[in-house]
C-alpha cells in the first residue's frame, strides 16, 4: 500500500469520526422528523407510551440517620455517690415505666434519710409547742410574744423538713416513700433507681460492685416509638423541600415528613440537615442506622416525568423521540432533574403524545442517518 492510500484512508477514518460527533449547532440542522416504517419499528423493539404530566415519580436520593429525638432518651445518673449493689436490667431489654433498673448503697443516701427523721422530728416538737403556748396564752398566762416565737420556731422546722423531703426527691425517691419514711422512722439500706419512661436499655455504663460518683451516668433507656431522621442534602438544593413535606425511605416501606431544615451548613460537605420524623413504623429502622431516602423533586413549569432510556443526548442537547403518523420527530428538551431511571424533562409537549421509551439508540441512529443522506 502507498503513501497516497494511506492518506486516504486516514482522511476517510476522520471524517466518519467527525459525523458520529456531531456538534449540537450542526445537531440543530438536522430535520425534526423522519420516516420509520411500521416493520421497522417492531423489529427494533421500539416501544411508545402516551405522555403524562408530573406525578412526583422523579426522586431524588440522599442519605440520612436515625437519630433518637432529644426527649426520648433518658440518662439514668447516680444521685449520690456510692457503691452499685445490684443491676436489675440487661442491655436491650424492653422497660416500663417505673421500672427498678439499679440499686447503689450509698452513706451519702442514709445522710439524707437522716437529716429528714430529725426535720420530722423538730417539726412535730415545734408543732407541739406552738400549741402549748398558744392555749397558754388563751388562758391568759403568757404574754404572745411567746406566742410569736413558737410560731417562728415552728414556720423553720417545717421549711427544715421540705428542704429535706426535696434533697430526697432529687434522689428519684417517690414522695410517697419519703412519707413512708418519715412516718415509720426506718430509713431504707439502698436506693433503687427507676424508668421514667418506657424504653428500651440502649447501654450499660457501670458493673456490679463499681463505685460511683454523684452524677455519673449509669444507664441510658431510649423511646424507640418516634424516631428522627437526619438527612444530608446539599446547601444549593435544601431548599426546594420545606416542614411538611412526605418522603420515603428507600427499600423500606417506611415513609416520613419534614420537620425543619438546619440553619447552618457543615463546613466539611457543605450540606444541611433535614430533619423528619418517621410515621408510623419507626420499629423497623433502630437508632444509629444509615438509610437512603428519596425527596420528590420540585414541580416546574411544562414538566413532564419519563423514564431515563426515552431521553437522547447529541453534544450536550437532550431529545426525546415522539411518535408521527410516518415516524417520529426528535424533540429537544431540557432536563430539569434525574433519580434513578426516572427524569423530569421541559420542552414543547403536550399530554397524550406518544414518547418511545425503548428502541431510543435505534432511533436516534436512523435520525442522524436521515441527515447524512441529505
Amino acid at each position: 500500500m502507498n503513501k497516497t492510500n494511506q492518506c486516504i484512508q486516514v482522511c476517510a477514518y476522520a471524517i466518519a469520526v467527525l459525523c458520529a460527533f456531531t456538534s449540537p449547532a450542526q445537531a440543530a440542522d438536522r430535520p425534526a422528523r423522519f420516516a420509520v416504517p411500521n416493520g421497522q419499528i417492531q423489529a427494533l423493539g421500539i416501544t411508545t407510551v402516551p405522555l403524562q404530566s408530573q406525578a412526583e415519580s422523579v426522586r431524588a436520593s440522599f442519605p440520612a440517620q436515625v437519630v433518637v429525638p432529644p426527649n426520648a432518651e433518658q440518662v439514668i445518673s447516680s444521685p449520690v455517690a456510692g457503691l452499685v449493689s445490684q443491676l436489675l436490667v440487661q442491655q436491650n431489654q424492653v422497660v416500663r415505666r417505673g421500672a427498678p433498673l439499679v440499686r447503689i448503697a450509698s452513706p451519702e443516701f442514709g445522710q439524707l434519710q437522716l437529716q429528714l427523721l430529725q426535720s420530722s422530728s423538730r417539726a412535730t416538737l415545734a408543732r407541739q409547742a406552738a400549741q402549748r403556748e398558744q392555749q397558754l396564752f388563751d388562758e391568759g398566762i403568757i404574754p404572745q410574744r411567746r406566742v410569736q416565737e413558737a410560731q417562728a420556731g415552728l414556720k423553720e422546722a417545717e421549711a427544715a423538713l421540705k428542704q429535706a423531703k426535696a434533697a430526697l426527691r432529687l434522689t428519684g425517691m417517690p414522695p410517697e416513700t419519703i412519707a413512708g419514711i418519715a412516718a415509720s422512722g426506718n430509713p431504707q439500706e439502698s436506693l433503687t433507681l427507676v424508668s421514667t419512661q418506657a424504653g428500651v436499655v440502649t447501654a450499660i455504663a457501670v458493673k456490679l460492685g463499681q463505685r460511683v460518683d454523684s452524677a455519673s451516668p449509669l444507664l441510658h433507656v431510649v423511646q424507640t416509638d418516634v424516631l428522627w431522621l437526619d438527612i444530608q442534602v446539599p446547601v444549593a438544593e435544601s431548599t426546594s423541600w420545606q416542614p411538611g413535606t412526605r418522603l420515603i425511605v428507600q427499600g423500606r416501606n417506611i415513609a416520613a415528613r419534614i420537620l425543619s431544615a438546619s440553619p447552618t451548613v457543615s463546613a466539611g460537605s457543605q450540606t444541611v440537615v433535614l430533619r423528619a420524623v418517621i410515621e408510623g413504623k419507626a420499629g423497623q429502622v433502630r437508632p444509629g442506622e444509615f438509610l437512603a431516602v428519596e425527596l420528590p423533586v420540585k414541580a416546574v413549569a411544562d414538566g413532564w416525568d419519563l423514564p431515563l432510556s426515552a431521553v437522547a443526548h447529541d453534544g450536550n442537547q437532550a431529545y426525546v423521540f415522539v411518535r408521527t403518523s410516518d415516524g417520529f420527530e426528535a424533540r429537544l428538551v431540557r432536563v430539569a432533574a434525574s433519580a434513578g431511571q426516572r427524569v423530569r424533562v421541559q420542552g414543547s409537549l403536550k399530554a397524550g403524545e406518544q414518547i418511545a421509551v425503548s428502541g431510543v439508540v435505534a432511533l436516534k441512529g436512523a435520525w442522524l442517518d436521515g441527515k447524512e443522506s441529505k
